[in-house]
């Protein structure tokens, strides 16, 4: 049978200089919170999908999308592409989805229009968007 320590005693046998340096570690980490912080799009973005492939065909049907490259990729109508990323502004994780009108937080009901400003409380700081550019059946998503 193998020998457990619980959690308290653990603690304590830390003593004064580990707890301190728990609460120091631990003090400063709740100095910033996921919650509401601003989300850093990546700087840079320009890749481009071959919708010939079956991995990105979905988007030769207007109302799909796929997620590439941490991107949101719609196709919105016959002629237009929308791009978002993939995190939410509201706690900064990547769960935003098209949702055939618009872009979508599936944690916190978060709401976005193709241009990535924000339609709800939850989503008002918006997202950001990427343009997009069709030449043929190549797909250019970039900033």
């Amino acid at each position: 049978m193998e020998n457990k320590i619980k959690r308290n005693e653990f603690l304590k046998s830390l003593g004064f200089k580990g707890a301190s340096l728990l609460a120091v570690y631990c003090g400063a980490a709740s100095l910033s919170s996921c919650e509401n912080e601003d989300v850093t799009p990546t700087s840079s973005i320009d890749f481009t999908l071959d919708l010939t492939n079956a991995v990105y065909s979905k988007l030769n049907t207007t109302g799909n999308y796929v997620i590439a490259n941490g991107i949101v990729i719609a196709r919105v109508s016959t002629t237009d592409f929308a791009a978002v990323t993939q995190v939410c502004s509201h706690e900064g994780r990547p769960n935003v989805i098209y949702n055939g009108s618009g872009f979508y937080c599936t944690v916190h009901g978060a709401t976005f229009s193709t241009s990535g400003a924000g339609t709800n409380a939850n989503g008002s700081r918006g997202i950001q968007a990427y343009k997009t550019a069709l030449t043929g059946t190549s797909l250019r998503i970039y900033s």
